[in-house]
């Protein structure tokens, strides 16, 4: 505005008579001595006998100030805390001091995430824990109970048309799966089923059946058979360090180490058939023969996945022949050409040797990565002597991940591991697999081998490599949790990708718009399903257990909910979804039997103590069943 007529920012009448501000008369007033003020101002300008409608209002304000006055109840600084005061139920008399005292000087307002720390989740008392697995355990008997009731000796139960069907081999994998499950929970019943089932049946299911996946039977039901024959007290040297109590009810070990030799002599073929150290990746059981797959190659993962459960199995049995020849693979992997410690997905039994470029911490390479450490942790007697090189393998790619695999979402910066389908000189692919999510778990196992990260500092354990692959652990266990939250439903897509800056990558989301990284996470069509996979509560279950963040426990029982919400059957089990972004989500005919061995496992052992199965004694197989750690077997394949 212009000229001399427009207002002035203040009132001439703040403007002393010098000409300057009068700063006084913006400071702070208190309101009754305003309004005594106003009185007084007023007493001189009207008389007595003149009652307006201001010096009413005015006289109204003080009857109101006086009343809450007289009305305040007196405050203790004992009470403001909740501390025990004498008679502090006693209504007090008011005091005038009280009246004019300043208000309490309140805290600094914690951020968000320190407030969560701090306040609800300490709330969280351990009978609350308690009751959150204890409706685990009841998940775990509603799946069982609806593959009891319709697929009894199949693989796996199709809960929607209540049959079951054989994928696996038709060895009863689901039975074998979830044995160790109900010894751990202590579902007596459960046991006492699938202990019964595989007594009478599997021995000759086994030496009826024709052709099994080497790997698949190998992790579900060679590794079923021996954690549950561990968890039975057959170990005798090392059952007692699994922190289950002795009134669980167990099944028989001596059978169970009987059936396990049995279907290892003949999973051993696909070893010594093959040509090299790779075994083939199918075996015929009834006839004792073995034959790679229809293209003659073996995934990396599915050959290099097999030394936890045949190693063990040498320890109990007294024969070195299941270690030796799983471990010629490992010993083999040693001598090829590596990425900076990464190897491609597919490797030729024929040869020896790997075939393709494609690089990825997803299907077909995740467990080869792991089990380079968990071999390694498993037998604790040669980790510095003839094993040393599995954990240097282990530490080359890991640091190949960090250099060429790990990036950044853009706008809000989620860590993430992509893919080179084409090798080192390709174009980085943004795309993820759920499988993916084993790695925080991995990460942070081996940064700390089992005991928790405090104690770790303590004793000057943690190398500045340890800390930064802690530190990497928890971004990503972030990010894997966030592939479930920013979905409609709160379950995570089987593969996602990832806005990564001056990437062309384009698509939907997952149908949780007011998630903050909605615009971070794609999820497009053809990924959307969610098959109950285990690996973030894997993940979720380690961390909690080295960090002690009870974080992680409450992510973990996020996820639960939005399973029991989305994939429980009334009528039993539990199905697989066709698409978590959309309301009401399409159902596939499908439960898994890792839902039972390791997903409900994994969630259940997040919200135990950190005494049953503790990971400086123990080591979960790929499909979560634990093995004790070894600390004093004599392998002849181990003297080099």
């Amino acid at each position: 505005m212009s000229g001399g007529s427009g207002p002035l920012p203040y009132s001439m009448r703040d403007v002393g008579t010098g000409g300057a501000y009068n700063n006084a008369k913006f400071r702070h007033r208190s309101r009754l001595k305003m309004v005594i003020q106003s009185l007084a101002t007023n007493s001189s300008k009207y008389r007595c006998g003149k009652f307006t409608v201001g010096k009413f209002l005015s006289l109204l304000m003080v009857s109101g100030l006086l009343y809450l006055f007289l009305h305040k109840d007196g405050v203790v600084p004992g009470e403001v805390h909740g501390k025990d005061v004498h008679n502090n139920n006693v209504r007090r008399a008011p005091n005038f001091s009280t009246f004019w005292r300043k208000p309490p000087r309140l805290p600094p307002r914690l951020p968000p995430n320190e407030i969560y720390k701090n306040n609800y989740l300490l709330q969280q008392s351990p009978s609350e824990w308690t009751s959150r697995q204890k409706k685990v355990k009841e998940a775990f008997e509603h799946a069982w109970s609806g593959y009891r009731d319709y697929a009894m000796g199949y693989d796996e139960l199709m809960p929607l048309s209540h049959r079951g069907t054989d994928g696996l081999g038709g060895l009863g994998a689901t039975i074998v799966d979830a044995l160790d499950t109900a010894i751990i929970m202590g579902s007596d019943d459960v046991v006492s089923e699938a202990s019964k089932w595989i007594e009478e049946n599997l021995m000759k299911r086994i030496s009826e059946k024709g052709q099994v996946n080497l790997f698949e039977t190998t992790i579900r039901v060679l590794g079923g058979l021996l954690s549950a024959y561990h968890l039975s007290g057959g170990d005798h040297a090392g059952s007692g360090d699994s922190g289950i109590p002795a009134s669980y009810k167990k099944a028989n070990p001596e059978r169970l180490l009987e059936v396990s030799k049995d279907l290892a002599d003949r999973l051993l073929l696909a070893f010594t058939s093959s040509p090299t150290a790779i075994p083939l990746s199918d075996v015929i059981l009834r006839d004792r023969t073995s034959h790679a797959a229809p293209d003659g190659l073996s995934s990396t993962s599915e050959a290099t996945t097999l030394q936890l459960e045949f190693s063990y199995l040498s320890s109990v049995s007294g024969d070195p022949k299941y270690d030796r020849e799983a471990m010629k693979v490992l010993q083999h992997m040693k001598t090829l050409p590596k990425v900076e410690g990464l190897v491609p997905i597919y490797i030729n039994p024929s040869s020896g040797q790997f075939s393709g470029e494609n690089i990825r911490l997803g299907s077909r390479g995740d467990s080869y990565y792991e089990y380079l450490l968990k071999v390694w942790i498993q037998q604790e007697e040669y980790r510095n002597s003839s094993l040393k090189y599995l954990f240097e393998m282990y530490t080359e790619a890991m640091k190949g991940v960090k250099h060429l695999l790990v990036r950044k979402t853009v706008p809000n910066e989620l860590v993430f591991v992509g893919e080179l389908p084409f090798g080192r000189n390709g174009d980085f692919s943004p795309k993820m697999d759920h499988l993916v999510c084993f790695l925080p778990g991995t990460l942070a196992l081996g940064a700390t081998k089992g005991i928790t990260k405090k104690k770790a500092l303590e004793s000057n354990l943690l190398t500045d490599d340890d800390i930064e692959n802690l530190q990497l652990a928890e971004d990503l266990a972030k990010t894997c949790v966030e592939m479930y939250f920013v979905t409609s439903t709160g379950l995570a897509p089987e593969i996602a990708y990832f806005h990564i800056e001056g990437n062309p990558e384009g698509g939907p989301g997952g149908g949780n718009n007011s998630n903050k990284y909605a615009n971070d996470i794609i999820i497009k069509p053809l990924d959307r399903h969610n098959l109950l996979r285990p690996e973030t509560v894997e993940s979720l279950f380690v961390l909690h257990r080295i960090t002690e963040d009870p974080k992680y426990r409450e992510w973990g029982w996020q996820i639960f909910q939005a399973f029991e919400k989305y994939t429980k059957v009334d009528s039993g089990g539990y199905s697989s979804l066709d698409d978590v972004t959309s309301l009401p989500p399409h159902r596939r005919d499908k439960m898994e039997t890792f839902f039972l061995g390791e997903t409900l496992k994994y969630l259940y052992l997040l919200f135990d103590e950190s005494n049953t199965l503790p990971l400086d004694k123990y080591v979960f197989n790929t499909e979560a069943h634990p093995l004790p750690v070894m600390r004093s077997v004599e392998q002849a394949s181990h003297s080099v």
